[in-house]
């Protein structure tokens, strides 16, 4: 269907088809080659996507996904979020957030033989995911043969197939540029998601490793990475019509679920989620000034609440308004016709939708508790203690036992994250942010509630709230986990001295353990039983779209995928075209001077003087800012990089259109458009504005 679709490498020679038509002059073979051009120049940072533009281990993303380590560097006295940054040597490159990587993927493997060996079709939840888990652990353990690689077990069609992925880990990372907020953040949360856009969301890092070209800590002495492959920089850029695809590492899509699980993801999930990102976004205002030391440790942090909000909003929006629903449940009544009608389908899969929607009811049941106590995870205090007390238990078991993200392979990042916890920490926030889940916690019902952390927090039939904000005040006065000596101290500890510590939230981590251990083994007994049913419907719905020759693609998982289209405008609603580029002198029809419409005066002036340099786009009579593309995307793909036919870079996909948001669940080729900053407007920024000519210079740019 139209451009539908987050493929696999190894699935582009089956659609090779499709994708010349649209313009590619490559081979698509050659892009199943993951360390070759261009595959070998696209890197994830662990959430965001990015490429290597140098031979210098230059790395361009978006500057939302740099925002972290922008505001990790910034303080009061030198806000780099307001005022940008810039090294013009590499000395002068700043650390990234601790615990940034780069990770650069080398091998996929199907490997589903593997993980699902001994599993049974008569074996209780618990018993098939832990078949699976310590399958999936141990070719893990035998794929990392060496710090330097990253490996890990996906599963696609939910279970129904498993693949292996082996990755570079690149682990000294360093800022290198990026623009003020009034240019990377420009229209903040007002546009987001929003066309026409004039925002300038790109950022720089580089890849460091040590003398032998091996991945290394920091170290002074550690070089730039020199990858096999980079990009060359086309700053001619695109025109209307003209092909263009995205390589990158989409997070998660769910156009597989089930009508049931769709109806209440937009019904309840969403608008619950939306509420509560909104009353923590104002909880920190309230308790912040802007530019504050105590703003600027959150602003990371409000970006996420904030772009996640407006994103459930117009999922509701659009949900409500349209027929996903109805659509579903039409392809849910077509398939059981189609398994109904043969005896060997109707022995095979009949059982496969009601079973599965019977289990993800049971998951729903505590649904209202899970979301309350997940939320509280923004208290750093509680999740800091529950992990450390977390570690000291799993340290007693042989690694390879040790649950995910409590093995050795995870302690670097572990450690760092403890170093960090300092900048993205504020006593006051944190306290008020704990307050606040801590009502909604209590105005569950009694059976909903957890006994351990009522008799904790002296929650009965009705919250004393003065008297627990007695109690708070005080556990963050007695309490020595925000002192990074003390803090780090407790990665050495062993469980005893967790149970005797006095600490009030080591005593909450220590008191509330077993009832969470409980809860984790519920809910790895329910998943298990989900992965008997999960993967024999995405087997039925499969084998029903092949017999439609439909396309099959798999639900994005944060792996590596290719979408491909065109540069391409839309119309939104009866009446109204959108064009599909943007120029600079927008950006002055919107300029207020206040916040996030507050564009620098430098750049206000040469937009008045017209001074485009060589960015000028002659059709535009301007220099393009951004463009619109029908390529598939999620989140996971910001920072990716937007590749014309013969994969040269041409900007960076940032966004999609309020319409296409609900594209997680729900394609519409009429209304789904990607938003990519254009490859001129950073050249323009970085040279008449910033003064980045150093990394122009560095840049194989072409024409």
């Amino acid at each position: 269907m139209a451009d539908e679709g987050m493929w696999q490498p190894h699935q582009l020679p089956s659609i090779a088809k499709q994708l010349t038509k649209a313009g590619l002059k490559l081979n698509p073979n050659d892009l199943t080659d993951l360390t070759g051009f261009p595959m070998g120049a696209i890197v994830s940072l662990g959430g965001c996507t990015a490429s290597f533009v140098s031979d210098k281990g230059l790395v361009a993303s978006n500057h939302h996904c740099v925002y972290g380590s922008i505001q990790y560097n910034s303080t009061e006295e030198n806000n780099l979020l307001e005022n940008g940054f810039l090294a013009k040597t590499f000395d002068q490159e700043l650390p990234a957030t601790p615990g940034s990587r780069i990770y650069v993927t080398e091998e996929i493997n199907e490997v589903t033989k593997l993980i699902t060996a001994g599993v049974s079709d008569n074996m209780a939840g618990q018993e098939r995911y832990n078949t699976i888990d310590k399958n999936s652990k141990a070719l893990v353990a035998e794929c990392e043969t060496n710090k330097d690689y990253r490996c890990s077990v996906v599963n696609f069609h939910g279970g129904l197939e498993y693949y292996l992925f082996k990755q570079l880990m690149i682990r000294d990372v360093r800022l290198v540029h990026a623009p003020a907020n009034s240019i990377g953040k420009y229209g903040g949360d007002i546009d987001n998601w929003m066309w026409p856009r004039h925002t300038g969301d790109y950022g720089f890092y580089r890849a460091y490793v040590g003398k032998d070209g091996k991945p290394a800590d920091y170290s002074k002495d550690n070089v730039p990475y020199e990858p096999k492959h980079h990009l060359k920089v086309n700053k001619s850029s695109v025109d209307d019509g003209d092909y263009i695809m995205v390589l990158g590492y989409p997070g998660r899509t769910n156009r597989y679920r089930t009508a049931f699980e769709v109806e209440n993801q937009f019904t309840w999930v969403y608008p619950h989620s939306k509420a509560y990102r909104e009353e923590l976004i104002d909880l920190i205002h309230n308790a912040s000034a802007p530019g504050s030391d105590a703003r600027i440790k959150y602003e990371s942090t409000l970006a996420g609440l904030a772009n996640y909000a407006k994103n459930y909003g117009s999922m509701i929006k659009s949900y409500n308004k349209g027929t996903t629903l109805e659509r579903k449940q039409k392809l849910e009544q077509d398939l059981t016709a189609w398994i109904n009608a043969d005896a060997k389908r109707k022995a095979k899969y009949g059982d496969a939708l009601s079973g599965l929607n019977k289990l993800i009811a049971q998951d729903n049941s505590t649904q209202a508790r899970d979301m309350i106590l997940g939320y509280m995870g923004y208290n750093k205090m509680i999740g800091t203690a529950y992990r450390l007390h977390r570690l000291a238990i799993e340290k007693q078991k042989p690694n390879v036992e040790r649950e995910r993200g409590y093995q050795e392979r995870d302690m670097a990042r572990f450690e760092q994250g403890l170093k960090a916890f300092d900048r993205r920490f504020d006593a006051d926030i944190d306290r008020e942010i704990l307050f606040a889940m801590l009502k909604h916690y209590a105005k569950l019902p009694k059976a909903e509630r957890i006994a351990a952390i009522d008799e904790f927090f002296n929650i009965g039939k009705t919250l004393d709230e003065k008297r627990l904000q007695k109690q708070l005040a005080k556990m963050y006065k007695s309490s020595k986990i925000a002192d990074e000596k003390s803090r780090l101290a407790w990665l050495e500890k062993d469980v005893n001295a967790f149970e005797k510590s006095s600490d009030p939230f080591i005593k909450l981590a220590v008191d509330t353990f077993d009832v969470r251990q409980k809860m984790e083994k519920q809910s790895k007994e329910l998943y298990g039983n989900i992965q008997a049913y999960r993967p024999k419907y995405m087997e039925a719905l499969i084998a029903y779209f092949n017999a439609k020759k439909l396309p099959v693609y798999a639900d994005a998982n944060s792996t590596l995928r290719i979408t491909y289209g065109n540069v391409k405008g839309y119309s939104p609603q009866d009446g109204l075209v959108a064009t599909p580029f943007t120029t600079l002198e927008g950006i002055v029809a919107k300029d207020t001077g206040v916040e996030p419409f507050n564009a620098p005066k430098k750049q206000l002036s040469l937009i008045e003087k017209k001074q485009y340099g060589e960015y000028v786009k002659s059709d535009l009579n301007s220099v393009p800012v951004n463009y619109l593309g029908t390529l598939d995307i999620t989140g996971g793909n910001s920072g990716s990089p937007t590749l014309n036919d013969k994969a040269e870079f041409v900007g960076l996909v940032f966004d999609g259109v309020y319409e296409s948001v609900i594209g997680d669940w729900d394609y519409d080729p009429k209304l789904n458009r990607s938003i990519h900053v254009d490859v001129k407007y950073m050249l323009w920024v970085m040279e008449h504005i910033d003064g980045a000519t150093n990394l122009i210079e560095e840049m194989d740019i072409v024409e």
